[in-house]
């Protein structure tokens, strides 16, 4: 009975975390990770320790690059701290009156008007908010795919348990 629990808050868990990929509030990866390690206790699903340890640093990764990679794209296309605190705040605020698409479009534009204010000229300012958002939408699907893998080996341990 205790493993049936187990496999339902796991898959409950597993679903947030896809949701996860795309509201920055939710740490997606890390939650379909601890879905996995959920499942583990209470099933013996097969997987070895390496399977384990891979998805541990995987996640860590992604964890690490959601962060990293828009900042070190606007940094290569020399962004200003106008421009990088533009596209922070820009996203929080688009999350706050417009989840959860607020998020892309309040990025963007606090992104170009961050370089605005900077002093950057409107073709400069466009570019830095261009690359912001496409490196924070490769984010996003590659957030998507590991979670989806994860999700993915959940189910496969889960409906084998079952059946």
């Amino acid at each position: 009975m205790i493993e049936i629990i187990l496999i339902a808050i796991g898959l409950l868990i597993a679903f947030i975390g896809i949701i996860g990929c795309v509201i920055p509030a939710i740490p997606g990866p890390p939650l379909n990770f601890l879905s996995l390690v959920i499942l583990e206790l209470g099933i013996d699903t097969g997987y070895e320790t390496e399977f384990y340890l891979s998805w541990a640093a995987i996640t860590l990764l992604v964890t690490v690059l959601d962060y990293a990679l828009p900042i070190m794209g606007a940094k290569v296309y020399k962004a200003s701290r106008f421009g990088i605190w533009g596209s922070v705040i820009g996203m929080i605020i688009g999350i706050i009156f417009f989840p959860p698409f607020g998020m892309i479009i309040g990025l963007f534009l606090g992104a170009v008007v961050g370089e605005l204010l900077a002093g950057k000229k409107e073709w400069q300012a466009l570019k830095v908010g261009s690359v912001t958002f496409f490196a924070s939408m490769l984010m996003i699907l590659i957030k998507l795919a590991a979670s989806g893998v994860m999700t993915y080996y959940f189910i496969k341990a889960s409906v084998g348990y079952i059946f």
